[in-house]
């Protein structure tokens, strides 16, 4: 098969997805989304048969895989799915009606309901852009004041989506979390972000580590990998006591990590998943 990696910025996955695509007998096409031109009103053939989505960028992400999929090439992660997974507002609603547990969370678009849903919700609490990545923007509250000073930050800023805001509470986690990483319903391997920060994201200093998952964990990312559309995701979940609640479904997962601390080709697992799906 002839299989597209759609990219901004080559990284490591990038590389290592071609290096698994030619390992397995495929022919890798790298796709520069910033040297292409895409015309919607002609005809052009990009002869793929399927292609990877692993823009660094959600808007050049979403923009090229719509006009790939409208082109008929199928693009994993879908348009659909990475829209869904951007929107953190979307996940957790989709999550919550189908009764996967996620922290108790409220939306409220004023300061003055902000300060109602803190009050239900309880200090510390967390709040998050809509829209973002890598734990950027993220801010917790400790009392009152620091919640409103988050806000008027918040409120004077340019874009429009910082005006919704997503209140969370604050979960006591052990000093670690969960990403896991799940490809068309399968979890190959995990790992835990362990810091002394309560956030702990590897890309803000999070050290990672081996996990084991216990089989309510594995269904738990399997439950949220479904919801949210299928296809190649990293699931992030934060355990509290006895109980585990997802956090965030990423759309574009960085899994570096993962492949280094675990031993497992994630490359090479999500190349023979995916060709396995599309040749059915």
């Amino acid at each position: 098969m002839r299989v597209g990696i759609v990219y901004d910025l080559i990284r490591w996955e990038e590389k290592d997805l071609m290096r698994a695509i030619k390992e397995l007998g495929h022919e890798a096409v790298p796709l520069q989304v910033t040297r292409e031109v895409f015309w919607l009103d002609r005809g052009d053939s990009y002869d793929l048969d399927l292609a990877f989505q692993r823009c660094v960028s959600f808007y050049r992400s979403i923009a090229s895989t719509i006009i790939l999929e409208e082109k008929g090439i199928p693009v994993v992660n879908s348009s659909r799915v990475l829209m869904g997974c951007e929107d953190k507002l979307y996940t957790t609603a989709r999550l919550a009606r189908r009764g996967i547990p996620v922290p108790r969370t409220a939306i409220a678009f004023s300061r003055e309901a902000c300060v109602e849903a803190a009050e239900k919700l309880g200090y510390p609490l967390v709040v998050k852009p809509i829209y973002g990545s890598w734990g950027r923007m993220i801010a917790r509250a400790l009392d009152r004041e620091s919640l409103e000073e988050i806000l008027e930050f918040r409120e004077n800023m340019q874009s429009p989506h910082f005006k919704v805001h997503y209140l969370q509470e604050y979960v006591e986690k052990p000093g670690r979390d969960i990403r896991a990483c799940y490809i068309w319903g399968d979890v190959p391997a995990a790992i835990y972000r362990v810091s002394d920060r309560w956030k702990t994201n590897t890309a803000l200093g999070g050290r990672a580590v081996p996990a084991s998952l216990s089989e309510e964990q594995l269904e738990l990312v399997r439950r949220a990998g479904d919801e949210l559309g299928g296809g190649v995701l990293g699931v992030d979940l934060v355990e509290r006591g006895s109980e585990s609640l997802v956090l965030e479904v990423n759309g574009i997962p960085q899994y570096r990590n993962i492949s280094r601390v675990t031993g497992v080709d994630v490359s090479r697992a999500i190349v023979e998943k995916t060709v396995q799906r599309f040749r059915r």
